[in-house]
């Protein structure tokens, strides 16, 4: 017990003037207290009570410190009285620690002056005070059982008419404290479901008549809410009159609506296991050991071939089946089971009606049933097919050899099988996951340098979706065997999903030996690979991340891998990116930024900017090229270059693309509402809205004349993802009368046999090869053998990038058909449309820009 630090009340005195040896004999703990409030004689049966040896000593010695102050004030209020004081109730603290409750009483030594000393006596009441505390617990046991078990108690007094309802009652139906009763039966009986009300009425009726059979009956009532709900009525009478008549009956409402429902999902099981063992053809059967009677199902007779007319009891019929040398073997296990009542398996042979051999397995359960006797359930099998299976091996090895190789066996499969990637062999997810923390512990031991790559293949989903997920699964394999064969022994690949790996590697922490790896393998899995006569390629993008010392964090180490391979991707994949704080925070960067495009999509911030087109004759407007732009409420006008790959990501490209063309087609309208002449329109279209199977139905819906817009395709996106979805939207495209224009030509890979198979209305010179034609021949000569090409194919071309005067000259001479570029109009909003056309303005400079150039 913790001692109090506060001053103490009393202090040590003794009075040593009366006679110990009749002090001693007294039978109860008994203690004289002198005037100083100090315990200055003790007797036995106080030494006795207290476990101690002390004859004397302060009260803080004896009493405990939260009950020294009541009894301080006690034993005060007896020096100023010389009347016995009322008991009271105090703790003693025993000499080994215990409490002693006690019942303190106390009278003056010498009546006429209670101040010189008082004698107090003890009475051991802790048996009654842990009574008390049992009592008291059961009492809030009982309270919150009460509580907690939401029975609803009613009460009906037909002599005084009172009728009482526990809120647990109306709880139970919906009712709240002050929501009215049903005042008649006819009112509570509309509340009974109408299969249940016959039933009811009469099972009320033989309870309120006090019939004990009806003293507990079940109904539905509608809930207030309006469903049902199944109670539990049980009541009973406590008060009758003279004539034996009911006179007040007291009840309880149990809600049992769940139990209703698990009394009908057993009764659904039920049917189901009846099902299923009528499929499965297992036989059940049940036998009663101390009345020798077996009762056996319609599958059990039909797998021992006997007829519904045998009769099968113990000792009889299944005995003289089993074969002759399983016999002893058999009824020795069932006899020792049923004996132990344990459940037990076993496999026999048994001889049918009809002679042939069949084995038999068996699951039995011995059990004591509710009379007491000796009982077994069990089901039983024919498994002559599978001993068929496995008697070759079962010749080969003896029981407990076959049981335990077997064993270790399908565990040592199983694990791997928990552990590896099933088509590649690798360890899986799993298995990094606990090689991981091995790892980095080891390193943190060690202070070696653990390094993570993170591994995503390129273009897999192309090979994928093209050559099927055979080709997909053999390109796999392929990776993960260069992984495999450019690691050392002591590192560790895994996949971890789709075309993801991670390899772990201890290392001295050397990027410059990190980056190697990485190379080699980005340079291994670059190489072509022949599956099924087709030459697959793919590359790869990796994420580096390394840490070593105290505090080594590998999980934290595989994030960061993870970010560095998003890193890698976003910057050309195909290459190997190191983890560093910077590139943590442009993926924050990108992650705000894609925040920032999902919210400019909701509040319509992605605007169309308009750069005109010109005859290279006439300089007349032939038509105008849809831009994309996004209006940032923080930092103003964005160009598509600085949010078009993270929109990409996002996959909402094509969302962009077709917001555009809806506000488009609408300022063409304005146009043509002002009498503007703009001949036609061109928007931008990603390869994602090519193969975006839901095009045709969303082009619908939009009112496009044939003939007025044209669609502008990367010269990549008709080359690498030409599928049978992108030739079937094209192909609904120039139903539609959408011209089909190839942009940025010259800067890929294009083909005479590319642009035959898309056939597009018009292509596109890309800029970098004018931005030199006024001053390069060679430059001439290459974009004129361009323009040829384009009209030899009834191509129109368009030059990009036409910047001066001199542009507009040489490329009317070579031949081009339209124009676009800076120098004769830059990209601008609709509001400013108007005034552009209706001015000409770029008609008067380039006149005069070739007038000055002559």
């Amino acid at each position: 017990m913790q001692r109090s630090a506060t001053k103490r009340l009393f202090k040590q005195a003794n009075l040593t003037d009366l006679p110990s040896g009749l002090f001693d004999a007294l039978p109860e703990a008994t203690a004289i207290v002198d005037r100083n409030g100090d315990f200055s004689l003790i007797n036995k049966a106080f030494q006795t009570l207290l476990k101690t040896h002390a004859q004397s000593g302060s009260c803080a010695d004896f009493v405990y410190d939260d009950d020294c102050a009541p009894f301080s004030a006690f034993l005060v209020a007896g020096q100023l009285s010389t009347e016995e004081r009322r008991p009271t109730q105090v703790r003693l603290l025993a000499a080994d620690g215990t409490a002693i409750w006690v019942l303190a009483s106390l009278a003056p030594l010498a009546i006429d002056n209670p101040r010189q000393a008082l004698v107090v006596q003890f009475a051991n009441i802790s048996a009654l005070k842990a009574k008390e505390s049992e009592l008291s617990l059961k009492e809030a046991r009982w309270r919150q059982a009460l509580t907690s078990s939401a029975t609803g108690v009613w009460d009906h007094n037909f002599a005084t008419g009172e009728m009482f309802y526990s809120s647990e009652w109306r709880k139970m139906r919906g009712l709240a404290k002050n929501d009215p009763i049903p005042e008649t039966d006819q009112d509570w009986l509309a509340l009974i479901h109408p299969d249940d009300r016959d039933r009811t009425m009469h099972a009320l009726e033989r309870q309120n008549a006090g019939d004990p059979l009806f003293a507990c009956f079940e109904y539905r009532e509608r809930h207030r809410d309006g469903h049902w709900v199944w109670i539990e009525c049980r009541g009973a009478c406590v008060a009758w009159d003279s004539m034996g008549t009911p006179l007040r009956i007291i009840g309880i409402d149990t809600d049992i609506t769940e139990r209703k429902r698990s009394e009908e999902m057993l009764k659904e099981l039920s049917r189901r296991l009846k099902l299923a063992l009528e499929v499965s053809n297992i036989g059940v059967f049940e036998a009663d050991f101390d009345t020798g009677r077996s009762d056996w199902d319609q599958s059990m007779r039909k797998v021992f071939g006997i007829d519904e007319n045998s009769e099968v009891n113990i000792g009889g019929i299944w005995e003289q089946l089993v074969h002759p040398d399983d016999r002893d073997r058999v009824l020795e296990n069932v006899d020792m089971n049923v004996k132990n009542l344990q459940p037990f398996s076993d496999e026999y042979r048994v001889v049918l009606p009809n002679g042939s051999q069949r084995y038999i397995r068996s699951r039995t359960l011995p059990y004591i049933s509710a009379d007491g006797h000796r009982r077994m359930v069990g089901a039983n099998w024919d498994v002559t097919a599978d001993r068929a299976l496995r008697s070759e091996l079962e010749r080969s090895k003896t029981l407990a050899e076959a049981r335990n190789g077997e064993l270790e066996k399908a565990k040592a499969h199983i694990e791997h099988i928990a552990m590896h990637d099933y088509l590649t062999g690798l360890p899986n997810r799993r298995y990094l996951d606990e090689t991981l923390t091995a790892f980095g512990a080891d390193c943190e031991q060690s202070g070696q340098s653990l390094a993570v790559l993170h591994i995503d293949l390129d273009r897999f989903k192309q090979i994928n979706d093209t050559l099927g997920h055979d080709a997909g699964d053999t390109m796999l394999r392929h990776a993960s065997r260069i992984l495999t064969d450019n690691i050392r022994d002591d590192d560790f690949a895994a996949r971890i999903g789709g075309d993801e790996f991670v390899v772990l590697v201890r290392s001295d922490g050397s990027q410059r030996k990190l980056a190697r790896l990485a190379d080699r393998i980005i340079s291994e899995m670059r190489k072509p690979v022949a599956v099924d006569g087709h030459e697959c390629r793919f590359g790869s993008s990796i994420g580096v991340a390394v840490a070593r010392g105290p505090g080594l964090d590998a999980r934290q180490l595989l994030l960061n891998a993870d970010i560095a391979l998003y890193h890698a991707k976003n910057s050309g994949r195909n290459r190997c990116e190191f983890f560093s704080p910077d590139t943590h925070s442009q993926m924050i960067s990108v992650k705000k930024l894609s925040d920032d495009i999902l919210r400019g999509l909701e509040m319509d911030e992605f605007v169309p900017f308009y750069q005109f087109q010109f005859c290279a004759r006439t300089l007349d407007v032939t038509g105008v090229e849809t831009l994309a732009r996004w209006r940032h409420p923080e930092k103003g006008l964005l160009m598509p270059d600085s949010f078009l790959t993270v929109a990409d990501d996002l996959d909402v490209v094509a969302t962009i693309d077709g917001l555009i063309l809806e506000k488009a087609l609408i300022d063409f309208k304005r146009w043509r509402a002002q009498g503007l002449v703009v001949p036609k329109l061109s928007v931008n279209v990603s390869s994602r809205r090519l193969h975006d199977p839901a095009l045709k139905k969303k082009l619908s819906t939009l009112d496009i004349k044939p003939g007025t817009v044209s669609f502008e395709l990367l010269e990549s996106t008709f080359l690498d993802d030409f599928n049978e979805q992108v030739s079937t939207n094209l192909a609904h495209l120039r139903k539609l009368g959408i011209d089909i224009e190839v942009d940025d030509f010259g800067t890929g890979h294009a083909s005479i046999v590319s642009l035959l198979r898309l056939s597009p209305h018009t292509f596109k010179i890309d800029r970098e090869l004018i931005s030199k034609v006024p001053d390069s021949k060679e430059q001439r000569q290459m974009v004129r053998s361009i323009i040829e090409l384009g009209h030899s194919l009834d191509i129109r071309v368009i030059a990009e990038g036409v910047e001066t005067a001199d542009h507009v000259r040489v490329l009317s001479e070579l031949g081009c058909d339209v124009l676009q570029g800076y120098g004769l109009s830059k990209p601008i909003p609709f509001e400013e449309t108007a005034k552009f056309l209706e001015n000409e303005s770029w008609r008067v400079q380039n006149h005069a820009k070739g007038r000055k150039g002559e």
